[in-house]
């Protein structure tokens, strides 16, 4: 799943999310549907391991990697590959 940034049309609330094909997001402070996908920044080089962990413990937070064994999601905050 990939992480795309979104800003909200409706409130203008600008976030990031895990998207599945064929899923609509909706905005996480009014529950719109009306949003636009944002074009994402580049991590500097260096920083992209760091900016990706960082996003895996806001995703697990949020509750998205329930789905995964307990053994898979803790493999995914630790960084390890190959999940």
């Amino acid at each position: 799943m990939p992480i795309y940034d979104y800003n909200c049309k409706a409130c203008g609330h600008a976030f990031e999310a895990l998207v599945r094909s064929g899923d609509t997001p909706a905005c996480p402070q009014c529950a719109s549907t009306e949003l636009e996908k944002c074009v994402s920044t580049l991590a500097p080089a260096g920083k992209i391991e760091a900016i990706r962990m960082a996003h895996r413990r806001v995703a697990a937070a949020q509750g998205l990697f329930d789905h995964y064994s307990p053994s898979d999601k803790a493999k995914l905050l630790q960084g390890k590959k190959g999940i």
